[in-house]
């Protein structure tokens, strides 16, 4: 089953300018894809009409085998959550607590089971110490781990996070990776979409998509994608560390085969050193 389709998918902000240009793509129940492109290559607004944001014009967009339109679009976001790059465009509540109990509230989840749904998700994240704070005196990074909490609470069929973890340092995108993975792990239908310019977590996923100026420049699994280099870097890209490495090893005579992260590279290396 996909839980979603898009067919020759088209959108200008302006009518001059194409911001998208007839793409099409699937992505299968439980999948996990990473979209990446450099700035301005039309990923936040491709995110942005997936979910309703911005009114479809030209093309369709299916989820769930729903159609993206009036009628369907209270189901869709029912299924399917966002956390956005900017986590201020997403608080409503005057407290941490009051922010993660909103969504679940519309919800109409059971009040004697929200309170513990609150607590297990901000302990999740590592914000259960700030649930009495209020957002205007948290950190940007804090902000978005609230931010990715209240989305995680409501359990979505469909997470898409658009540069989500941008304001974390490295541990915080790892802690909050880990996270995601474990949920995974526990649903195997979640799916996952990931807007992002962090090429390391491109790598970890089940399928890349890229897009350059509004249209798809490459698509399929990591390695498949990352087998393009010259395109990778035509679309201002980098390649992901553990390739530049392997590249590096073979020159030197050693190697440590299909590895998609630094430690399954350190534990190839130990075993053959």
């Amino acid at each position: 089953m996909k839980a979603l389709n898009v067919k020759n998918l088209t959108f200008s902000y302006d009518k001059k300018s194409l911001n998208i240009k007839d793409i099409s793509f699937d992505v299968e129940v439980g999948k996990y894809v990473s979209i990446i492109g450099h700035n301005g290559s039309g990923k936040s607004t491709l995110a942005k009409l997936i979910v309703g944001l911005l009114a479809l014009k030209s093309g369709e967009i299916n989820v769930f085998d729903m159609a993206l339109n009036k009628e369907n679009i209270n189901k869709i976001r029912r299924r399917v959550g966002i956390v956005f790059q900017n986590p201020d465009n997403q608080f409503v509540g005057a407290t941490v607590e009051d922010d993660i109990a909103f969504g679940l509230e519309n919800r109409c989840i059971d009040p004697n089971k929200m309170n513990d749904i609150i607590l297990d998700f901000s302990s999740k994240v590592g914000m259960e110490q700030y649930l009495n704070k209020e957002p205007s005196n948290l950190s940007g990074g804090q902000k978005q781990r609230v931010a990715i909490a209240g989305v995680l609470a409501l359990n979505p069929d469909l997470l898409i996070l658009d540069e989500a973890t941008s304001m974390l340092d490295p541990k915080g995108k790892k802690e909050i990776r880990e996270l995601i993975f474990k949920m995974k792990e526990e649903n195997p239908s979640l799916t996952i979409i990931s807007i992002t310019h962090d090429i390391e977590e491109a790598y970890l996923s089940d399928e890349i998509i890229v897009l350059d100026n509004g249209e798809i420049l490459l698509q399929g699994n990591p390695k498949e994608v990352f087998e393009h280099k010259d395109l990778i870097l035509h679309a201002k890209l980098s390649l992901p560390f553990v390739i530049n490495l392997k590249d590096l090893l073979l020159k030197e005579g050693i190697d440590i085969g299909d590895v998609n992260s630094i430690e399954s590279a350190v534990d190839k290396i130990c075993q053959l050193i």
